[in-house]
């Protein structure tokens, strides 16, 4: 039997594992980069052993390395997670090589299904429905919209939707880019793309005694990037469609896991239309990200099904029958207004109202799986994940009316994140509804859900608070006299100001005077200020008592940013520094990096004439490429980067402008 446990992964999934093998009583051991060395998963297992290097390609997906690392620590079996070497046939066979157990599917069927192409042809000889590749060098303008795809990975990487033939060949090109960083194989192929399509999957478990289980469906349409960010169960088209869908659906899921001798949790993907015909999209052998909503639903723990699988344990004949509604939220360090540009950086504190962590609910509630922690480091070079919150409720209205509360609700000082969006999404009518498909985003529009939770008079409010919190801390901790605190008067004085930069790089500035009576605000007399301390600033408008809270952190200069969280929602602003460093201006024109990261390509050289929009290079962060563009129309007179460079945020790329450049 297992005794010990290497998960060779790292984050949330890693945490998620470790979670159930305590409570089986199985022992663990965690992996580690150079990045991830303080990070929580590696605090929580029994052992852990450092895979020395900083990218992907230097440890997460060194096959040798994780096996010693197993041998090292006296591990006996090897789970993969998701992501990574999850689903590399080589890296399994090389585990059962190593005599440890393999807790997932045999290396033959990770390879049947690994060639993305090689699935289509398996499921089409099982009557299960297809969509037809299409070969990158025939494709003609009659053929768009395509969709190219990584053959030998997932999670949106590697992955482009192509309308203009013009632009095929540089898509297929930058997919091969992206799906070799990721996985380790630049393959990639095209097929039809399916407007407003609908992401179905069916979870299924298969043991090593023939049977085989479907486990619930959920339905992912909502997305970014080819990526999920809303997951739920039952999935709301079939549930509307109803009929023999469900069953149809389970069947071709049942065939797929059977046709290949599947072993342990996998996931079928099928992309249906409106009206309920589906197509195979592919299968996942390994576990899902969204696997959460499926254990919601069921009371499966999946983790601890695979560990009882690959043990040899045989499952029931029948599963377990769905409750309720269960919804997921995927919580980035992304700004989805900025072409979703991935954030970094520390997480100075981090708390997400939960009844439960990594296990399921046996009542209406929230949990929480995440693997980051108070002090923990968003690092470029991996998945900007931060957590999953979950909700299950008797209906689907409940579960998302709780889900966006907990999400106002929760704390996250640290990099920017997609919350606001979240929140907006599953606040959004047409979302309630259930009727959302692949497209919902683009429909819907940033505009709309992207946009702050706080309007303009909240915003105001928050920043007032955030004055008001400064100004206490200062009288705190500043005395001229014992008990007379800093800036205080016998006479009334001109009002003092304070001015923060927000996230959108606007300067505010706050007047606000001590008074003998409290704290007077000559700019907005509608609001009153009940109390100003440090950490809680309470005002009222128009006889409504109106909390905030407020968290500062100081850099390495002093300047400090300030998280105000509400009721409501957050505003996080930075205090304006009084003294402009004269070298810290860049020149007229400069196009500043908008995310750390890598430059994997320039398009374009010093003298090039370049046009508004026109791609000028590409830069790689947090495992996703990212296109940096012209910002208008000009001469590139300066280039400060080639590939290969590592970047900051705000570090000059390129200065675009007017003048020709002269020699």
């Amino acid at each position: 039997m297992i005794t010990s446990v290497l998960v060779a992964n790292r984050g949330e999934i890693a945490r998620r594992v470790f979670a159930t093998c305590s409570r089986l009583g199985l022992s663990t051991v965690a992996v580690f980069s150079d990045p991830d060395a303080g990070a929580p998963h590696v605090a929580e297992a029994d052992r852990a052993v450092r895979l020395p290097g900083r990218t992907s390609a230097e440890t997460y997906l060194d096959v040798d390395a994780i096996i010693a690392a197993a041998r090292a620590a006296g591990a006996d079996a090897v789970h993969p997670g998701y992501g990574f070497l999850s689903e590399n046939a080589a890296f399994a066979q090389a585990v059962v090589d190593a005599g440890l157990t393999w807790i997932g599917p045999p290396p033959a069927a990770i390879t049947a299904m690994g060639s993305k192409v090689n699935a289509k042809a398996i499921m089409a000889s099982s009557d299960v429905p297809i969509l037809g590749d299409l070969d990158p060098t025939s494709i003609e303008a009659s053929d768009l919209p395509v969709l190219v795809k990584a053959s030998a990975g997932g999670g949106g990487r590697g992955m482009r939707i192509v309308r203009d033939i013009a632009r095929l060949g540089e898509e297929v090109e930058g997919a091969a880019r992206e799906a070799a960083s990721a996985f380790g194989d630049p393959t990639v192929f095209c097929e039809p793309y399916v407007e407003r399509g609908h992401h179905i999957e069916v979870q299924v478990l298969a043991d090593t005694h023939g049977t085989v289980w479907a486990v619930g469906e959920r339905e992912c349409s909502i997305q970014r990037r080819h990526q999920k960010i809303v997951e739920e169960a039952p999935a709301p088209l079939v549930e509307r469609i109803g009929g023999d869908l469900r069953e149809r659906l389970y069947a071709a899921a049942r065939s797929a896991a059977s046709a290949i001798d599947y072993v342990g949790a996998g996931t079928v993907e099928f992309l249906a239309d409106g009206a309920g015909r589906f197509y195979f999209l592919e299968m996942n052998t390994r576990l899902q990200v969204e696997h959460p909503v499926t254990e919601a639903t069921t009371g499966l723990d999946l983790v601890e099904w695979q560990l009882r699988i690959a043990d040899g344990e045989p499952l029931d004949a029948e599963p377990p029958s769905t409750q309720g509604h269960s919804i997921e939220v995927r919580l980035y360090a992304e700004d989805p207004a900025a072409d979703w540009a991935p954030q970094s950086g520390t997480v100075h504190h981090v708390h997400i109202p939960a009844d439960v962590r990594f296990t399921g609910l046996d009542r209406p509630g929230v949990r929480v799986d995440s693997g980051i922690a108070d002090g923990s480091e968003i690092s470029v070079f991996y998945d900007p994940m931060l957590a999953k919150v979950i909700t299950w409720a008797p209906t689907r209205r409940r579960a998302a009316a709780m889900l966006a509360d907990t999400l106002v609700r929760s704390q996250v000082h640290g990099p920017g994140t997609n919350r606001d969006l979240l929140v907006h999404i599953l606040r959004d009518a047409t979302f309630l509804t259930g009727d959302t498909d692949t497209g919902y985003l683009d429909q819907v529009g940033l505009d709309v859900l992207a946009r702050p939770l706080l309007d303009d008079d909240a915003a105001r409010r928050a920043v007032v608070a955030a004055a008001l919190a400064a100004s206490a801390r200062e009288r705190s901790t500043a005395s001229v006299q014992a008990g007379v605190p800093a800036g205080w008067r016998n006479l009334a004085s001109a009002p003092q100001s304070r001015s923060f930069v927000t996230a959108d790089g606007d300067e505010v500035t706050v007047r606000y005077r001590a008074t003998r009576s409290g704290v007077d605000l000559p700019d907005d007399p509608r609001t009153a200020v009940v109390s100003a301390a440090g950490d809680l600033v309470v005002l009222e408008v128009d006889g409504v008592r109106l909390p905030h809270r407020v968290a500062a952190y100081p850099d390495a200069d002093g300047i400090a940013t300030l998280h105000v969280d509400t009721p409501a929602g957050s505003l996080t602003v930075t205090e304006a520094p009084r003294f402009v460093d004269p070298t810290a201006v860049g020149a007229p024109g400069s196009l500043l990096a908008p995310m750390p990261g890598a430059v994997v390509r320039v398009a374009v050289a010093v003298g090039d004439r370049v046009v508004q929009g026109q791609p000028l290079l590409w830069l790689e962060a947090m495992k996703m490429e990212h296109t940096v563009h012209a910002p208008a129309d000009g001469v590139v007179t300066e280039l400060a980067v080639s590939a290969g460079h590592q970047l900051a945020v705000g570090d000059v790329l390129a200065v675009i402008s007017e003048e020709e450049v002269t020699a």
